[in-house]
């Protein structure tokens, strides 16, 4: 009898930095449920990907800005591979642009639900879904300025720095039930406002002289998802950004 692939659950999986993740994860041989908020399909390069490994995949639509969603979607993942999720990629994230005279109850509640109680919350569900027969992995998609914050992004930063702190507390908690380690990226995949010669001024500062590729993070979720001896640790896969003081967020720089 065939034994099925580790299946593996990334939020945020069809595009962009969790599309990578996922990649990564199906030349591996994982089995993956991809969850976005919405019913579309996966980046074209992941779709090629899933087909030329022949994954076994499927998509899932699920509203992670609702804590209260993480129960169902770990059922109904389960229920369609027919066995519990071995692998957790808390990847999915909101990104705000308040400052602290912007912050306010509703950008803090906006971001800590879906940044820090919904991964929280799945984890709780993987493991409690494992009843101590397997030993699932979570590990979560940080970000490089927990270690120095600017005065950018506030809420979002708060509920990053929530979640890193979470890593060691929730290892500790689950102990010999579940392995929980964190990932931190810098900018990886730029957007619209960076153009080229920003992104070059970037690459630059880093103390490594460049900036981290959207592979190398990936291949840092892998290797935790892998490391049967680690929990409760943070990569940074940053370029060394982690080690300087930045006054803006790179946008601004």
């Amino acid at each position: 009898m065939t034994t099925p692939a580790a299946l593996a659950l990334v939020t945020g999986g069809k595009r962009r930095l969790g599309a990578e993740i996922a990649k990564t994860l199906a030349k591996a041989g994982y089995a993956l449920a991809l969850v976005s908020h919405v019913d579309k399909a996966p980046d074209a390069d992941l779709q090629l990907v899933l087909g030329e490994q022949g994954s076994d995949w499927k998509a899932f639509t699920c509203d992670l800005s609702d804590p209260a969603n993480a129960a169902t979607l770990i059922t109904d993942v389960a229920s369609h591979f027919g066995r519990p999720v071995d692998l957790l990629v808390n990847n999915a994230a909101m990104f705000g642009q308040d400052d602290w005279r912007a912050m306010d109850i509703h950008t803090l509640e906006a971001h800590f639900r879906l940044n820090l109680f919904t991964p929280l919350l799945l984890a709780k569900e993987i493991v409690q879904a494992a009843k101590g027969v397997r030993r699932p992995a979570v590990v979560h998609v940080l970000d490089q300025r927990i270690a120095n914050p600017h005065c950018d992004q506030v809420s979002y930063t708060l509920s990053k720095q929530a979640l890193a702190a979470s890593v060691r507390t929730m290892a500790t908690s689950f102990g010999s039930l579940a392995r929980v380690n964190g990932v931190a990226p810098g900018l990886v995949i730029a957007t619209e406002d960076y153009d080229a010669g920003l992104q070059a001024r970037l690459a630059d500062i880093m103390p490594l002289g460049k900036l981290p590729s959207p592979s190398a993070v990936a291949e840092a979720v892998l290797y935790l998802a892998q490391a049967t001896d680690v929990t409760g640790q943070t990569i940074f896969v940053d370029g060394g950004a982690h080690l300087k003081s930045f006054d803006r967020d790179f946008m601004h720089l």
